[in-house]
C-alpha cells in the first residue's frame, strides 16, 4: 500500500460523514504520489499526514433576533488549515449546505490554490448554515454583527484574512468589518472584499471571474485557439458567473446561457449581461425573470440541462459537483473544446476522467478560479502600505498572477504527469511550495 493510500484510508475511516472532503483530499494525494518517490525528504517530515489535517478548527454559536423578535441560532465554522507560507486566507460561505466537512473541503483546496497565486497567503475557509436569502437588511446585518462578535478574536491582518464566498457579497462584508472594527478598536485589513470607502481594492469584484476567463485564454492558446469567436455556456449567476460573462463578451466570445438554483436561461443571441446584473445584483431576483426582458429567450426548470446546450466552452461556476459524467459526456459529444471551474470543485472526479480522456482542456478550480483570492491578496498589499491601485494595474496583477499560475502549472505536469493534465499540475505544484515551507520550519505546525 502506498503512503497516500495509507493516509486516504485513515481519513476515510475518521471523516467518513465528509464526503467532499475526502474527495478533494484524493484527488491531491493521487497527484502527488509521483512527487513523494523522488522526495523521501518529504516523506520523513510527515508532509502528507500533516497537511490533510487543519491546524485548527473552530466551530461556534450564533444567536441572533429576527424581525419579530424570535431568537434564531445557527453554527458558525472557521477552519484554518495551513499557515505555512502566510496568514490563513479564504473565504466565509453563508448556505444552508454548509456544514464541517464542506469548510474543510473548502479550506484544504485553498492552501493550494493560495500557493500557486505566489503570494504570501495560508489556507483558510469559513461559514455558517445562515441563507441571506428571503431575509431583511436588519436580519442580514443582525446576523452578520452576531457571526463577528464570536470569530474577531481568532482573525487578524497576519493572522487570518476571511473574504466573501457564496451568500457573503459587499453588503454582508461591510456590516462584519463593521463590527471587527468596532470591537477591536482598530482599522486593520482583516477582511478582504471590503468597500472602496474603506480600504477596498477596484477590480476585487471582477476578480474571479475575469481571472477564469484569463487562465481559460492561456489553456486555448496552447492548442492554437482563443476565447473570440466561441460559445460559452457558464452556470451560474452570481458574482463568478456574472463577471465570467463581462469578460467573454470583451474577449469576443458569446455567452448564450446562465443559470440559478431554480433553473437556467438559453439567450441564442447572447446574454444580456445588464439584464442579468439589474436581476441579480439590484434587485436580487430569480433568473426566470430574464424572460420579462428578453422574450425571445428560453427558460427550462432545472440545472443539470444546461449541459445540453452545445458550446465550444463550459465554465461551470455553481457550486460543487454540478456536472456530472453524463452531462461531462454530452459536452464531449457535442465537441466541446475547453472546460474551466469557476466554481469549488463543480465537475464529479467521473466528470473529469471524461474530459481528460477525450483531450478536453481542463483547467481545474484550485488553478483556474484563483483570481479571486489572488486580487484579495493584492488588496491586502495595498491595505498594509496605506495604497490604493487603479482598476488597470489590478487588472494588469490578476492577468499576469493567472498567466503564471498556468505555467506553473503545465510546467509541473510537464514533469510529472501529461503536459495537459493541469489537475495534476496545479495540484503538484501547490503542494510543493506548502511542503518546502512546512519542511523548513519543522514539526510545530
Amino acid at each position: 500500500m502506498s503512503l497516500s493510500e495509507s493516509v486516504l484510508n485513515r481519513l476515510r475511516h475518521q471523516s467518513a460523514h465528509e464526503p467532499e472532503f475526502l474527495q478533494a483530499v484524493q484527488e491531491v494525494l493521487e497527484s502527488v504520489e509521483k512527487v513523494l518517490v523522488k522526495r523521501p525528504d518529504l516523506v520523513e517530515a510527515g508532509i502528507l499526514d500533516r497537511i490533510v489535517e487543519p491546524e485548527k478548527v473552530l466551530m461556534f454559536r450564533v444567536t441572533w433576533v429576527d424581525d419579530h423578535g424570535k431568537v434564531q441560532v445557527n453554527r458558525g465554522y472557521r477552519v484554518q488549515f495551513n499557515s505555512a507560507i502566510g496568514p490563513y486566507k479564504g473565504g466565509l460561505r453563508f448556505h444552508p449546505s454548509v456544514n464541517l466537512g464542506i469548510i474543510k473541503f473548502l479550506g484544504f483546496e485553498q492552501i493550494f490554490k493560495n500557493s500557486l497565486t505566489g503570494l504570501a497567503m495560508g489556507g483558510g475557509k469559513g461559514g455558517s448554515d445562515f441563507d441571506p436569502k428571503g431575509k431583511s437588511e436588519g436580519e442580514v446585518m443582525r446576523f452578520c454583527q452576531a457571526f463577528m462578535s464570536q470569530l474577531w478574536r481568532h482573525i487578524g491582518p497576519e493572522t487570518d484574512v476571511p473574504a466573501g464566498d457564496i451568500g457573503v457579497g459587499g453588503r454582508e462584508i461591510g456590516y462584519m468589518y463593521g463590527t471587527y472594527r468596532q470591537i477591536t478598536n482598530a482599522f486593520w485589513g482583516a477582511l478582504t472584499g471590503k468597500g472602496l470607502t474603506y480600504g477596498g481594492s477596484l477590480g476585487r469584484t471582477e476578480a474571479t471571474g475575469y481571472g477564469l476567463c484569463y487562465f481559460t485564454e492561456e489553456m486555448l492558446e496552447t492548442r492554437g485557439e482563443m476565447v473570440r469567436g466561441k460559445t460559452v455556456v457558464i452556470s451560474g449567476s452570481g458574482n463568478v458567473a456574472i463577471y465570467a460573462t463581462e469578460k467573454v463578451h470583451q474577449l469576443g466570445g458569446v455567452v448564450v446561457a446562465l443559470s440559478d438554483s431554480n433553473g437556467y436561461i438559453y439567450d441564442p443571441d447572447g446574454i444580456d449581461l445588464q439584464v442579468v446584473k439589474q436581476l441579480k445584483e439590484v434587485e436580487r431576483r430569480r433568473i426566470k425573470d430574464y424572460l420579462n426582458y428578453r422574450p425571445r429567450a428560453k427558460y427550462e426548470e432545472g440545472c443539470s440541462g444546461i449541459w445540453n446546450i452545445k458550446c465550444d466552452i463550459a465554465l461551470p461556476c455553481a457550486t460543487q459537483n454540478e456536472l456530472d459524467g453524463q452531462a461531462a459526456q454530452t459536452l464531449v459529444n457535442n465537441k466541446v473544446l475547453a472546460v474551466a471551474e469557476g466554481a469549488n470543485m463543480p465537475c464529479t472526479p467521473e466528470a473529469v476522467e471524461i474530459f481528460q480522456k477525450n483531450k478536453v482542456l481542463f483547467g481545474p478550480a484550485k488553478a483556474a478560479n484563483a483570481g479571486g483570492v489572488a486580487t484579495s491578496g493584492l488588496e491586502m498589499a495595498q491595505n498594509s502600505m496605506k495604497l490604493s491601485w487603479t482598476f488597470e494595474e489590478v487588472d494588469a496583477k490578476l492577468k499576469e498572477i493567472m498567466r503564471n499560475i498556468h505555467k506553473k502549472a503545465r510546467e509541473a505536469a510537464k514533469e510529472y504527469a501529461d503536459p495537459d493534465d493541469l489537475v495534476a499540475g496545479a495540484n503538484i505544484a501547490g503542494f510543493l511550495k506548502v511542503a518546502e515551507a512546512m519542511k523548513a520550519q519543522g514539526i510545530t505546525f
